[in-house]
């Protein structure tokens, strides 16, 4: 009588999910990586802000603020 390869302990397929579970559960809660993650998204929200800031002063009214401010800080 031969034994179904299902039902014998230690089954090989069980054994290489097993590993495959902890290697990808290692690799979720490993913070390899997570650094550089935090800089590129660092980077992105300034380069955000930067062009935000370039759409505002690009404007006539901020400009002629801009221009007066710096004007009445020159002249004595």
């Amino acid at each position: 009588m031969t034994k179904d390869i299902h039902t014998m302990p230690g089954r090989w397929w069980e054994t290489g999910r097993r590993a495959a579970w902890r290697r990808c559960v290692a690799a979720i809660l490993s913070e390899r990586g997570a650094e550089t993650a935090e800089y590129a998204i660092a980077t992105m929200a300034a380069v955000g802000f930067a062009g935000l800031l370039v759409v505002i002063l690009k404007g006539d009214e901020v400009r002629d603020i801009l221009t007066n401010l710096v004007r009445d800080a020159l002249t004595p």
